[in-house]
């Protein structure tokens, strides 16, 4: 990694903000990926800042980002942007990109199966919880042994992605077995 990366790296792992996406700055440059699914983009910046790092940690490697979100489908007051604005932002990076408008639940439904193979899938706190429900089913079928899940949880009012492991996803997936709340 350049000195620039270094610095760069330096910087989301230790000091951007939001606090909470420190941690997936930090996995991914021990664990680097290629293949990316976003559930629940926000302003964008974090696929952002993930796709360069990435890039800079594996230069001529190919990345692969896709983004679920309800883009202008939003409730009123949730923070996000627009499909429109989301292209914008993201296109110019090194990465092959795909935006995908709609809740998890029926996005996945309509796309799980060309999503195999994903390194990371990310589940942002702000999903339907029931719509989020339906989803865990078609995510086993995406990810291999080596895959990775980070989903973010808030408590006491403060945002935190913490990393989940295979079994508690096959268990999110198995309707008969009881939840764990994202949220």
């Amino acid at each position: 990694m350049s000195q620039r990366g270094i610095v760069k790296y330096g910087y989301l792992a230790l000091l951007s903000q939001p606090a909470s996406d420190r941690p997936i700055y930090r996995e991914l440059r021990q664990h680097p990926v290629q293949r990316i699914v976003e559930l629940g983009i926000g302003s964008g910046l974090r696929a952002q800042r993930m796709i360069e790092l990435l890039a800079s940690l594996q230069p001529g490697k190919q990345l692969n980002y896709t983004g679920i979100d309800l883009f202008e489908a939003r409730p009123a007051g949730q923070a996000g942007i627009s499909l429109k604005t989301a292209h914008t932002r993201l296109r110019p990076l090194p990465a092959q990109i795909k935006l995908l408008p709609g809740p998890p639940g029926e996005a996945l439904r309509r796309w799980a199966n060309e999503l195999v193979g994903t390194d990371l899938l990310l589940v942002a706190a702000d999903q339907d919880p029931q719509s989020l429900a339906r989803a865990w089913s078609y995510v086993p079928r995406m990810l291999h042994e080596q895959s990775w899940v980070m989903c973010e949880r808030t408590e006491n009012g403060s945002p935190r992605f913490e990393r989940w492991t295979r079994t508690e996803i096959e268990r999110l997936a198995d309707p008969r077995r009881p939840r764990r709340e994202v949220a």
